[in-house]
């Protein structure tokens, strides 16, 4: 299974990449290879491409705030395999977060 999610909070700092560690150290636990794109004060890092949100069984955004690309995820929202978070909710229970997007 392939996950791909953005994370972006409305400072860009310390939200951002705590939702990422989040996200990453939850699909490690359960086996689910994972790529996370930040967005944040330092700009955009880990940028993924159309081709694997595309190839993507699901994406998740962490996101706070208005995201760059977010039309890359248009087809996944269609086939309702899109689940969109605060960076908080992933923070505070990343386990039930996934779960969530994985019933979908």
């Amino acid at each position: 299974m392939r996950l791909v999610a953005v994370c972006a909070c409305t400072v860009g700092i310390a939200h951002t990449y705590m939702a990422q560690k989040a996200i990453e150290d939850e699909c490690a636990k359960r086996g689910i290879d994972v790529k996370v794109e930040t967005q944040g004060g330092l700009g955009i890092d880990n940028e993924l491409d159309e081709d694997e949100v595309a190839e993507a069984d699901y994406a998740l955004l962490a996101v706070d705030i208005g995201i760059e690309g977010e039309d890359r995820f248009e087809e996944k929202a269609d086939e309702g395999r899109l689940l969109q978070v605060g960076s908080a909710d992933v923070i505070s229970d990343a386990a039930g977060v996934i779960d969530r997007l994985l019933e979908m």
